[in-house]
C-alpha cells in the first residue's frame, strides 16, 4: 500500500482521476466505489477523502474532466463550421458522438447527484460554458430573437438532442430496423429551426 508521501497532492489527484477515467472506459460508475478506486491506485480510502473531501466530490472532479474534454471537442467542431446553422448541427453531432464513444463517462455526467450539497462554482461554470455555446450559436443564427426566446430554444434543442442521444447510447429505440441517432438529431434540429 502506498504511503501518502509517495505522491504529491497534485500527482495523487491526477493518478486518481486518470484511474477513474480508465475504469469508466469499460465499466459503469455503478460498479465503482471509493474502496475500489483506492485499491486500484494502492492507497487507502481515507487518503482519497482527505484529498477530494468526499467520494461524491471525487466523482464530480471526474465529471469535470469529462465535461472539459467534451467542451474542447465541441469548440473545435463549432470553429470549423461555415455558419451558425452548420455549427448547430456539428455541436449536436459532437454531443451524440462523444456519448456513443464514452458511454460510461457520459452517463456519470447526468446521473451524478450532489445529494443536497451545493454544486461548486467551478462545476457551474463548466455547465454554463456548454449551454452558453448553444445559446450563442442560436443568437447568431437568429439575432432578432430575444434572450428569453434564445434561452427557451436552447433548452428545447438540448433536451431533444439529449433524449435522442440517451436512447441511442442505450440502444432503446425499439425499432424493427436500425435507427441512426445522428439522423434523428438532424431531423429534430432542421424541423425546429424551420418553425422557430
Amino acid at each position: 500500500m502506498a504511503r501518502r508521501n509517495d505522491h504529491t497532492r497534485e500527482e495523487l489527484v491526477e493518478l486518481t482521476l486518470t484511474t477513474v477515467k480508465d475504469y469508466l472506459s469499460e465499466n459503469s460508475y455503478h460498479t465503482l466505489s471509493l474502496r475500489k478506486i483506492a485499491t486500484l491506485i494502492g492507497y487507502v480510502p481515507s487518503t482519497l477523502v482527505n484529498v477530494f473531501g468526499s467520494y461524491n466530490l471525487l466523482l464530480l472532479h471526474a465529471v469535470a474532466r469529462t465535461l472539459d474534454e467534451l467542451s474542447q471537442e465541441a469548440k473545435a467542431v463549432v470553429e470549423e463550421a461555415n455558419n451558425a446553422e452548420d455549427a448547430l448541427y456539428a455541436l449536436a453531432s459532437c454531443y451524440h458522438d462523444f456519448a456513443k464513444k464514452y458511454p460510461y463517462r457520459w452517463q456519470l455526467i447526468f446521473e451524478h447527484n450532489m445529494n443536497g450539497d451545493t454544486l461548486p462554482e467551478w462545476q457551474s461554470q463548466r455547465i454554463d460554458g456548454m449551454t452558453g455555446m448553444l445559446e450563442s450559436l442560436l443568437s447568431v443564427y437568429k439575432p432578432e430573437k430575444s434572450h428569453s426566446e434564445v434561452l427557451r430554444a436552447s433548452r428545447v434543442l438540448w433536451a431533444g438532442v439529449h433524449g435522442i442521444t440517451l436512447l441511442s447510447v442505450d440502444d432503446k429505440f425499439f425499432a424493427s430496423e436500425p435507427v441512426d441517432g445522428d439522423e434523428l438529431i438532424k431531423d429534430l434540429i432542421s424541423k425546429y429551426l424551420q418553425s422557430w
